[in-house]
């Protein structure tokens, strides 16, 4: 279920992005989106790039914390200390969204539905990797649609990409995603190196670490990992009736407490196991949860991604 009325909703809350407010309901949200990104970044040009380029530069010594993938394993040999070969940042970066909107994401408690946060995550995306000649794409699954839009640059294609998004129809309930098959639609054909940013709630399976471990060897990956508080924590609400949107199944249950305490280590389980699956895969980890506000943890993401890439401490 969700909240829709206006008078509970926070300042910081992404608007509702369906029926006949959907224009405006965009408008407002690049007009966010750009005044307060812009804002909280103070003008720092921050964004998910530049980055770790493609293109070889110089060879350093290693450091703690370094990426082991650049290790130039030819220079570490002749010296016998371990090298790290730098890269020149891209002067144009193609960035592909794979962005999960199976029924999972048609759910929100508290002020907004997780499928609102993703499209309100693509538009801060598409904002932070504009200019330069940068281009961006999305391939899309609803889990009973797939949906592709060719990388191209400019503001009237990103507006055109988020709208196409937001307008994406909702599968029907019972309708299972599969973010592994997503994934592996960005592996073939081969791309240019350049970034992959993954948007999903990551329930279910964890078979999608295998594709996007494959993606990152080839591309910065980031993860925008997208969260309600009933996907992690089950309150004492006596009876209620749990449902699978992706399978269809209900269940009548008593929260009680044991159920609540099993419920809710379940829960944590999982999502160390999609933090440490993202880990592995070297991607950057941003969780939006539809309790708090999404544009300031963003900015803390940036700003932390900007220092690791500066050689600071995030």
């Amino acid at each position: 279920m969700s909240r829709e009325k206006t008078e509970e909703r926070p300042s910081w809350a992404p608007p509702v992005l369906r029926g006949v407010r959907m224009e405006a309901a965009l408008r407002m949200l690049e007009l966010d989106v750009r005044r307060r990104l812009d804002g909280l970044l103070q003008g720092n040009h921050l964004g998910l790039v530049p980055g770790p380029g493609t293109e070889p530069g110089e060879a350093r010594t290693y450091q703690p914390g370094d990426d082991v993938r650049r290790m130039d394993w030819a220079v570490t040999a002749r010296t016998t200390v371990p090298h790290i070969r730098e890269t020149v940042a891209d002067r144009e970066l193609e960035t592909w969204l794979a962005i999960d909107l199976s029924p999972s994401l048609d759910f929100g408690t508290a002020a907004c539905e997780k499928r609102d946060l993703a499209i309100a995550a693509t538009a801060a995306v598409a904002h932070l990797t504009r200019g330069g000649g940068n281009r961006i794409g999305a391939a899309v699954s609803t889990g009973a649609e797939n949906i592709r839009i060719p990388a191209r640059g400019g503001l009237a294609h990103a507006r055109g990409m988020i709208r196409k998004i937001a307008e994406t129809p909702r599968a029907a309930e019972g309708t299972r995603g599969d973010l592994a098959a997503l994934l592996e639609q960005l592996r073939r054909p081969p791309r240019r190196r350049g970034l992959i940013v993954v948007i999903s709630d990551f329930l279910g399976g964890v078979e999608w670490q295998r594709p996007l471990r494959a993606l990152s060897a080839r591309h910065d990956i980031v993860a925008i990992e997208v969260v309600d508080p009933r996907d992690v924590d089950l309150p004492e609400v006596g009876t209620v009736v749990l449902s699978d949107p992706e399978s269809g199944r209900q269940r009548e249950v008593t929260a009680s407490a044991l159920l609540r305490k099993e419920f809710n280590a379940a829960a944590a389980e999982h999502r160390a196991d999609v933090a440490a699956g993202l880990r592995r895969a070297g991607a950057g980890h941003l969780v939006l949860r539809t309790d708090s506000d999404w544009i300031a943890d963003t900015v803390r993401f940036v700003v932390a991604r900007k220092r690791r890439w500066s050689g600071g401490v995030a």
